[in-house]
């Protein structure tokens, strides 16, 4: 699957442990991240600042579903679960 333009889900829903350019203690659950621009998409895309752990995401209809709404319940589940 491709990334859904637009969507931002899991820029937002997770927790970012690591370093995030402009957020050096990473970001809490649900918290947006300051490298998501007003389109969300995302500044750092395709950069080496980017975090490791973003660029490993990769978009999966289980995680995304049809729609961003369901791509973001679906995100802060799993994070609630682990």
């Amino acid at each position: 699957m491709e990334c859904r333009l637009y969507c931002g889900a899991c820029c937002i829903a997770p927790s970012i442990s690591s370093f995030i350019p402009g957020m050096p203690n990473g970001k809490k659950a649900g918290e947006r991240c300051i490298q998501l621009d007003d389109d969300n998409l995302c500044k750092l895309f395709g950069l080496p600042e980017r975090p490791k752990v973003c660029s490993d995401f990769k978009a999966e209809i289980e995680i995304c579903g049809d729609t961003r709404e369901q791509a973001l319940d679906t995100i802060i589940h799993l994070e609630n679960i682990t």
